[in-house]
């Protein structure tokens, strides 16, 4: 078995046979991983970085079904689409369960997987901070995480109230054994092929909602105040959005409105002018909130979304601009703003 069938098959362990095989046939998987040892004994983490992201790029597509429309497409105009980026959101807040505060939920499993957070971007209008985690083996070829935090005390003390009773409900969805694991691959950079099949489902299930059932009360009160802490409190830690780099976001644009998709109205230029972003809108998904009396309704809320990016070269250096704006991210995280039913 060839080391690129060895990564699909890794992948179908997690999100099964059918989908593995659409991946393969939808998204560019990037040839420069072969520079990097697959064997039974000596696994590279920049393998099981790439099996993360093609689990959690399907995990979207099938959330947001013009998304896999979209991807499903550009397949059929003989192009794969290549994953720029996922993003997630997080609570800054020492209640939090089970789980690690923030992005330290994540840190804990990206940084083993080769990913180191190169830069800060504060989100001042959202009270939030984002974090870009660029994975240094092939930094241009794995799609990078950007990872924000929501600061609940910078909100009314009704708001972090409401947060302290979402997420304190949280469970760790990483056993004593993932983090063995995670541990060898960080002081390694390798594992075995049998922990990758292990350890990537405990992975694949972190990047889910891990608190309870939201009561409709503490929704709207979080709602009034955080579009984006309403958006944790029914999606949790799932990704936001994934993002496809193409090499002409004007056109694209262009054709997406041709086609009537659920576009953004503009297109966001980063403050070089080197990298242009824009969207579908999210789409909405029903989720149960608790009334007063415990019993559960079905709401309409905002889901995830399909993002686009243009990179350019970085004229420095003449390599590509992989960094992020914190202009066009809070631009692009309004997208999730529509109002509930």
């Amino acid at each position: 078995m060839s080391s690129f069938q060895g990564l699909f098959s890794l992948v179908a362990s997690v999100v099964g046979q059918p989908a593995a095989q659409w991946l393969e046939s939808h998204v560019e998987v990037p040839e420069s991983l072969h520079a990097f040892s697959w064997s039974e004994t000596a696994l590279h983490r920049a393998w099981l970085a790439e099996a993360l992201n093609l689990c959690l790029l399907h995990k979207l597509v099938e959330a947001v079904p013009v998304g896999r429309m979209y991807v499903e497409e550009q397949a059929g105009q003989g192009r794969k689409v290549l994953f720029d980026h996922g993003a997630i959101r997080t609570v800054d807040w020492v209640a939090n369960g089970e789980l690690p505060r923030g992005r330290l939920a994540f840190a804990r499993l990206l940084e083993p997987l080769g990913f180191t957070d190169v830069r800060t971007y504060p989100l001042t209008k959202l009270n939030m901070t984002g974090w870009g985690y660029r994975q240094q083996d092939l930094p241009e070829d794995i799609a990078q995480f950007f990872v924000s935090e929501l600061h609940p005390g910078r909100f009314s003390p009704a708001f972090q109230a409401a947060v302290g009773r979402i997420v304190g409900s949280s469970r760790d969805p990483l056993n004593a054994e993932h983090l063995s694991i995670l541990n060898r691959l960080q002081l390694t950079r390798h594992c075995t092929l049998a922990e990758a099949y292990r350890l990537l489902p405990g992975l694949y299930e972190a990047f889910g909602r891990q608190h309870g059932v939201v009561q409709h009360a503490d929704y709207q009160q979080v709602l009034s105040e955080s579009a984006e802490m309403a958006w944790i409190a029914t999606e949790g830690n799932s990704f936001n959005h994934l993002t496809d780099r193409v090499t002409d976001l004007e056109t694209l644009v262009a054709e997406q409105n041709r086609r009537e998709r659920p576009m953004k109205a503009s297109i966001e230029v980063s403050a070089s002018g080197r990298v242009m972003q824009t969207a579908y809108k999210a789409c909405t998904v029903n989720r149960a909130l608790a009334d007063a009396n415990g019993q559960l309704h079905e709401h309409q809320v905002p889901g995830s979304f399909v993002e686009f990016i243009q990179r350019k070269l970085d004229p420095i250096d003449d390599k590509l601009d992989l960094n992020f704006d914190s202009s066009n991210a809070q631009a692009i995280f309004k997208m999730t703003e529509s109002r509930p039913t």
